[in-house]
C-alpha cells in the first residue's frame, strides 16, 4: 500500500504537494498530433498506456527550461542557499589535488622524455636551445589540461549541471580555461616552429619565418585555426548563460579537436584516416574523462552544487566517464596498432612508454569502477536511486519516476533525518570518499597527460615517412588498390573507419538498454522495432567499414553503392524502430534545469529549424535534390579528398534518408504528415526523380572528379566513364529497390490504419449506436415524406 510522503516543515498543502507530482507521477501534457500519435501507437497494441515517458512534453527552449515549481527539495536542489543546502569544508589535500595534478603532469612528461630521449638535439640539425626542447612538451601538456577542462565544463553545462550558479560557474571556467587554451598554444606554435626549423627564438628573422609558417604551411595554419577557435570558445563561453549556449559552444571547441588531430602522428605508413578518426576520439574521450571530473571539482568546492545536486551529478558523469574510459581505450589501442608495427615494437622506448600509459589508464579504470560501485551505490542507498533514471511500475496505468531530484525518495536532502543521524553520517562518509577518489584520480590523470604528450613526441617503431614508390592508387587516395571486386570481396574486404564503429556500437549498446529498462519495469517493447534497429546499425556498421567503404573509394559504382545504402536502406530500419518512442518511454524527466538525452531531442524535435527539415515537402526536396548539389558541386570533390568531408557526406545521406522515411512510414512524434494518398504520391515524385538522375549518370559522358577516379590506374574492371555509368545505373535499378519497399510499407500502414478506424468506430457503434448511419436514415426518411406532399 503507497503512503503519501511527510510533508518538509514549511510546505505548503497547495501545489505540487496536492498533485501526482508528490508520489513521484509525471504529468502528462499534451502536444497536439504529436502526442496523440504517441498514445494512439500505444493503446492500440495493448502496451503501456498513459506512460508519462512516452508523452511529448512540449516546446523546450533554452530560456524557458521545461521544469515546473517541484516539490520543496526540487526548490532546495534549484536554488542553492536555500532550503537545505550544506557547506563543505574543503580540506586542504583536495584543494592542492588540482594543481598537484598539472605538476604531476610536468614531472611525468619530462620524466618520460628523459627516458625515451625525445627532447635531445637532433644529431645532424642545429640545436634550437633547450628552452625550445623542454618548453614545447611542457607547453603541450599544459595546452591539453585547459583544452581537457574547457570541453569538460561545456560538457557538463550542457548535460549534467542543473540551472543556475552551477551551470553559470562551469561556463565561467570554460571562458578561463579557453583563454588559456589559447595563449599557450600561441606559445607552442612559436616553440614548435624553433624546433621544426631547428632556430632559437632569438635568431634573427625568426618572427618573419614564423608568419609564413602560420600562413603558407599546412601544420601552421592548424595551429592558428586552433588559436583562433579557442578565443572565440572563451568569448562564447563568458557570453552564454544556458544549456543551449553551452553545447553550441562545446561544438565549437570541439571542432579544434581536428585542427588538433592533425598535429601529431599521422602515420604515413598506414591509414591516414584511421589515424586522424582515433586521435580524435582519444582527444574527445580524455578531454571528457578529465576536463568534466575537474570542473565537477571546482563547481563544487566553489559551492556551486548542494548535496542532491552534487549527488545526481556526480551519476550523470559516471555515464560520461564510462563512454570516454572505452572510447580513450579502443583508440589508444588504435593508435598502438598503427605505429608499433607488430609486438616487437614493445620492446622499444615507444612500446615502453605503451605499456607505461596502458598501466596508468588501467588505474584510471578501476577508480572509476570504484567511483560507481563504492560512491554512486552508497549514495543510492542513502538518498534514494541515483544510478541511472529508471521506473518503477505502481499500478496499472500509472508509472512513479525515482531518481531524479524532486522526486520522492530521490533525495536526502528535505526527508526525514536528512540532516543527522545514520543517514546522514553515511551521506557524508560516501562524499568523502568520493573526494579521496577524485584527488587520487586527478593526479594520475596528470601523469597519463604527461606520458601521451612524451609519447607524441617520441619516434614510433613504424615511421611516418611517404611510401618509396608509392602506385597511382597510393598516390591519389593514400591507400593501396584493393583486389577485383567479387560478391565475396564485398563482405571480406574491411577498411576501419574509427569515429563511424564507434558511434555504430554505441547507438546499439543505448538502445537494447532502454529495451532492457522497459523489461526491467514490466513493460514489453515490440521485438521487430528492437531487430529492425538491428539490422539498421549492422548494415550501417558495413556500409561505412566493409566492401562499400572499400570500393567506394576508388570506384564510382561502388560509391554508388554506399550512398544508395546510406540514404534509402539503413534509414528505413531505423525509422521501423521508433528510436524516439523509445527515448520517451525509457528515460524519465529531469526536473533541475539541466538537460538530458530525452530533453535534447525534444528540443531538436520541437524546434523550428527541426520542424522545417521534419516536414515531408521539405524532407522529400531534401532527399533528392540534394543529390545533384553534391555530385554536380565540388562537395563531391571534398567528400572524396578530405577526411572531413568524407564524414559530412555520411552523416548527410544518412539524415537526410531518416528524415524522408520518417515523413512517410515515421512511428516516432514529428511533424503533422500528409495523408496515405499524398504520402504514396510523393513517394512516386520521388521515384521518378531518382530514375531522372540515374539516367543522367547513365547517359553522361562527362567524368566526375577526373582527378581522382581517373587516375586510379587498375588493371581490372573497365574504364572510370563506363564505371560512372554503371553507377547511373546502381542508383536507377537497385536504388529503387528500396524505394518499391517503402512503397510497400506505406500501402501495408495505409491498410492497418483504416483496419483499425473501423475497429474504433464499431466498438463506438456498440456503446452508443450508429449516430451517423441513423441521421442518414432519418434525413432519407424526410426526403420521402417531402416527395410524398
Amino acid at each position: 500500500m503507497r503512503t503519501r510522503p511527510s510533508m518538509p516543515a514549511g510546505a505548503s498543502r497547495r501545489g505540487a504537494w496536492s498533485t501526482g507530482e508528490a508520489r513521484g507521477e509525471v504529468p502528462v501534457e499534451a502536444h497536439g498530433a504529436a502526442l496523440t500519435a504517441v498514445r494512439r501507437e500505444s493503446t492500440t497494441r495493448g502496451e503501456y498506456r498513459d506512460d508519462p515517458h512516452a508523452a511529448y512534453p512540449g516546446r523546450v527552449t533554452a530560456t524557458a527550461p521545461r521544469s515546473t515549481s517541484g516539490t520543496a527539495p526540487d526548490r532546495a536542489a534549484q536554488a542553492p542557499g536555500r532550503g537545505v543546502v550544506d557547506a563543505p569544508r574543503n580540506p586542504w589535500w583536495l584543494v592542492l589535488s588540482g594543481p598537484a595534478a598539472v605538476v604531476v603532469a610536468i614531472l611525468s612528461v619530462v620524466a618520460a622524455g628523459a627516458f625515451s630521449g625525445a627532447f635531445q638535439p637532433l644529431a645532424g640539425f642545429a640545436d634550437p636551445g633547450a628552452v625550445a626542447r623542454w618548453g614545447l612538451p611542457i607547453s603541450t601538456t599544459l595546452t591539453e589540461l585547459a583544452i581537457a577542462l574547457t570541453i569538460g565544463s561545456l560538457v557538463l553545462a550542457a548535460c549534467v549541471l542543473p540551472a543556475g550558479p552551477p551551470l553559470r560557474k562551469a561556463l565561467g571556467v570554460a571562458g578561463a580555461a579557453s583563454a588559456v587554451w589559447a595563449v599557450l598554444t600561441v606559445v607552442q606554435t612559436i616553440l614548435r616552429y624553433s624546433v621544426l626549423s631547428s632556430m632559437p627564438v632569438t635568431s634573427v628573422g625568426f618572427g618573419e619565418q614564423l608568419a609564413a609558417f602560420v600562413t603558407q604551411i599546412s601544420l601552421g595554419r592548424s595551429l592558428l585555426g586552433v588559436i583562433v577557435v579557442a578565443a572565440l570558445t572563451s568569448a562564447c563561453a563568458f557570453a552564454v548563460r544556458t544549456a543551449t549556449g553551452a553545447l553550441w559552444t562545446a561544438l565549437l571547441a570541439l571542432s579544434a579537436l581536428a585542427f588538433q588531430a592533425n598535429t601529431g602522428h599521422t602515420a604515413g605508413a598506414a591509414s591516414h584516416e584511421l589515424a586522424i578518426s582515433s586521435m580524435f576520439l582519444h582527444l574527445g574521450g580524455a578531454a571528457l574523462w578529465i576536463g568534466g571530473l575537474g570542473v565537477l571539482a571546482i563547481v563544487r568546492l566553489r559551492g556551486g552544487l548542494d548535496r542532491t545536486a552534487f549527488a545526481y551529478s556526480v551519476s550523470r558523469y559516471s555515464s560520461i566517464a564510462g563512454w570516454s574510459f572505452v572510447a580513450v581505450a579502443v583508440s589508444g589501442v588504435a593508435n598502438a596498432w598503427i605505429r608499433l608495427g607488430g609486438v616487437a615494437g614493445l620492446s622499444t622506448d615507444y612500446g615502453v612508454l605503451i605499456l607505461t600509459k596502458i598501466g596508468l589508464i588501467v588505474v584510471l579504470g578501476a577508480i572509476g569502477f570504484a567511483h560507481r560501485e563504492l560512491v554512486v551505490r552508497r549514495l543510492q542507498g542513502v538518498g534514494g536511486p541515483i544510478r541511472g533514471p529508471r521506473t518503477t511500475a505502481t499500478s496499472p496505468g500509472t508509472t512513479t519516476a525515482v531518481g531524479e531530484p524532486g522526486v520522492a525518495g530521490g533525495s536526502a536532502v528535505g526527508q526525514k533525518n536528512g540532516k543527522g543521524g545514520p543517514q546522514a553520517a553515511a551521506e557524508k562518509a560516501a562524499t568523502w570518499l568520493f573526494w579521496r577518489l577524485v584527488a587520487v584520480e586527478l593526479l594520475v590523470m596528470g601523469a597519463v597527460s604527461g606520458v601521451a604528450v612524451a609519447l607524441g613526441s617520441t619516434a614510433p617503431p613504424v615511421p611516418d615517412e611517404p611510401i618509396a614508390l608509392p602506385t597511382p592508387a597510393e598516390i591519389v587516395t593514400g591507400h593501396p588498390l584493393p583486389p577485383e571486386p567479387d560478391l565475396g570481396r564485398w563482405f571480406s574486404e574491411w577498411r576501419w573507419d574509427l569515429l563511424p564503429a564507434f558511434a555504430c556500437v554505441a547507438a546499439l549498446v543505448v538502445y537494447l538498454r532502454w529495451v532492457r529498462r522497459l523489461a526491467q519495469r514490466g513493460d514489453r517493447w515490440p521485438l521487430g522495432r528492437t531487430v529492425s534497429w538491428c539490422a539498421g546499425i549492422v548494415v550501417l556498421f558495413w556500409v561505412t567499414n566493409g566492401g562499400p567503404a572499400v570500393y567506394g573509394h576508388v570506384l564510382f559504382s561502388a560509391h554508388m553503392v554506399q550512398h544508395m545504402v546510406l540514404a534509402m536502406v539503413v534509414p528505413i530500419f531505423l525509422v521501423l524502430a521508433a528510436p524516439v518512442t523509445l527515448l520517451l518511454r525509457a528515460v524519465p524527466v529531469r526536473k533541475d534545469g539541466s538537460r538530458g538525452p530525452r530533453e535534447w531531442v525534444l528540443a531538436l524535435v520541437t524546434s523550428k529549424w527541426g520542424q522545417f527539415f521534419a516536414n515531408p515537402i521539405v524532407a522529400a526536396v531534401n532527399f533528392a535534390g540534394s543529390m545533384i548539389v553534391f555530385y554536380y558541386t565540388p562537395a563531391f570533390e571534398l567528400a572524396m579528398t578530405t577526411y572531413v568531408g568524407h564524414l559530412v557526406m555520411l552523416l548527410h545521406f544518412t539524415l537526410a534518408g531518416y528524415l524522408f522515411a520518417n515523413a512517410l512510414v515515421g512511428i516516432d512524434p514529428g511533424p503533422h504528415r500528409p495523408g496515405w494518398p499524398q504520402r504514396l504520391l510523393l513517394l512516386l515524385v520521388t521515384m521518378a526523380f531518382h530514375a531522372f538522375f540515374g539516367v543522367s549518370l547513365t547517359t553522361g559522358t562527362q567524368l566526375l572528379v577526373p582527378e581522382w577516379f581517373g587516375l586510379m590506374g587498375h588493371d581490372w574492371g573497365i574504364t572510370a566513364i563506363a564505371d560512372q555509368q554503371r553507377g547511373g545505373g546502381v542508383a536507377w535499378g537497385i536504388g529503387e529497390l528500396p524505394t518499391l519497399s517503402l512503397a510497400i510499407v506505406v500501402a501495408v500502414m495505409w491498410a492497418r490504419s483504416d483496419e483499425k478506424d473501423a475497429k474504433r468506430r464499431d466498438r463506438r457503434v456498440d456503446q452508443v449506436g450508429d449516430v451517423e448511419m441513423d441521421e442518414y436514415n432519418k434525413m432519407l426518411a424526410k426526403m420521402a415524406e417531402q416527395d410524398k406532399d
